[in-house]
């Protein structure tokens, strides 16, 4: 009975193909469900995990935990995801992401109903949150195997860039959500103030319930390859047809074809994923210790922080969009002199929101929008190069491989290495560690100028 449940994941079957002339109108209507599936579930992977970020205040002031101490859990997060993001981005390349996406968004919710429940325990909180990120990392491999299989190599950058908004949209609107629903207690509560557990409760709750009804949403709309809805592959419709180092780019690969051939030996993989490291010690050392920080040492309260957390991550929208049309426009397809380019501006507005004196509310909002527009774009053009670096087949395992390095080091070194530096230098120690990390970003990028494809590899 097990054997058979487990049958679902398996990549769908071919279907008879359809007549020619159904063709341009069906795959016309089937990318956009695939895309805005996608979308709309990834958003939702980040409701239940951006929860984490919203409640580290509480925990810090309530329970009585220290900085270290809740970057200790939210590193839990961080190394299962890294590693989830890697195994089983290999199980994504050979599964079904209909259901194998949509299982990983509806244990994430479980978790979150869980997870305050233990509220001040460390050890139990850890072990939750290690299990929440495994089931996170069965988010984006999926979308990678979706896009590869639905867009072809000349629009990817465009629309990988799309597509990345939602790690912008899911981790922006939890934010006002989360204040919404505060709010609309409060006036069920008569006007009378929360308590400090029902307010920690709530900011889990409501993402986690939304994650589940997503999750639902995608057994209905995600379909897997194009042939198994009678369609022909996205190279054959779009004549698009790109060196990465296969034959038959149709062929199901084996685990170890995956992991050796395609990511191992795969030398432009390794720079671009050592770049990771610091690219996420950037991005989460800002985001997840802004609401923390701009409340102790900025002064700001507590719902202006949550929204300028939101504000942060709409700020991405359209230096992601920038970013993924430039370097399809500007450099033919090459991901690194944007990446390049955009923490060049990273490291100035990093010093800025840094230096910015408290009170200055309005410096700190232009420098959190600054370092959301600018930040997104290499962390999404790192996952578009591990795809480009890679067969279709593969491109899940080598995503994860670039996110295996952004998490397991670059996230545990933002949550648990910043928190425990400002526990004994202070947040100008932790500011020193961003800064640090922009420039080394810089030398790796600038290493990966001119990588593409395998004909680039060769060379």
């Amino acid at each position: 009975m097990a054997l058979k449940l487990l049958d679902i994941y398996k990549p769908a079957a071919f279907t008879p193909p359809l007549p020619p002339e159904q063709v341009p109108a069906a795959y016309r209507r089937l990318r956009w469900q695939m895309l805005l599936s996608v979308f709309a579930g990834y958003a939702f992977f980040y409701f239940v995990r951006n929860s984490f970020s919203l409640a580290k205040p509480y925990l810090i002031k309530d329970y009585g935990m220290s900085k270290g101490d809740v970057g200790l859990i939210a590193t839990a997060l961080a190394i299962s995801y890294g590693l989830s993001k890697f195994i089983m981005g290999n199980v994504s390349d050979r599964s079904n992401p209909r259901y194998f996406m949509a299982t990983g968004l509806l244990l994430s919710g479980i978790v979150n109903l869980i997870f305050p429940s233990f509220a001040g325990s460390v050890a139990m909180m850890f072990a939750l949150w290690f299990v929440n990120g495994w089931a996170q990392g069965m988010g984006w491999p999926p979308c990678a195997r979706t896009l590869t299989h639905w867009f072809g190599d000349h629009e990817r950058g465009t629309i990988f860039a799309t597509w990345n908004l939602a790690h912008n949209v899911g981790g922006g609107l939890i934010g006002p959500i989360v204040n919404g629903s505060l709010a609309l207690a409060t006036i069920l509560a008569a006007g009378a103030a929360l308590s400090a557990g029902l307010t920690f409760h709530i900011i889990f709750y409501v993402p986690a319930l939304l994650a589940i009804t997503m999750a639902v949403l995608l057994l209905v709309f995600l379909r897997d390859t194009p042939q198994s809805c009678g369609l022909p592959s996205i190279e054959d419709h779009k004549n698009d047809h790109p060196d990465t180092g296969v034959d038959d780019p149709e062929r199901e690969l084996s685990a170890k074809e995956i992991f050796v051939t395609y990511v191992l030996k795969n030398k432009p993989l390794w720079i671009i994923a050592v770049a990771n490291i610091f690219i996420y010690v950037v991005r989460y050392g800002v985001l997840n210790w802004a609401p923390t920080y701009l409340t102790s040492v900025k002064a700001c309260p507590a719902d202006t922080s949550r929204w300028l957390f939101f504000l942060y991550e709409v700020a991405g929208i359209p230096g992601t969009l920038l970013a993924g049309w430039a370097s399809d426009k500007f450099f033919g397809g090459r991901r690194s002199p944007v990446s390049f380019i955009f923490m060049v501006l990273v490291t100035i507005a990093v010093w800025v929101y840094w230096k910015n004196p408290a009170g200055h509310f309005l410096v700190d909002s232009l420098a959190l929008f600054a370092i959301g527009f600018l930040i997104y774009g290499p962390v999404m053009l790192i996952g578009v190069s591990a795809v480009d670096l890679a067969p279709k087949k593969a491109a899940g395992t080598a995503a994860g491989f670039t996110g295996f390095f952004g998490y397991v080091f670059g996230a545990v070194i933002a949550e648990l290495g910043l928190g425990r530096i400002v526990d004994r230098w202070g947040w100008d120690g932790g500011f020193t560690l961003l800064l640090g990390a922009c420039f080394i970003s810089l030398i790796l990028f600038a290493a990966t100028w001119k990588v593409h494809h395998k004909a680039d590899r060769a060379a």
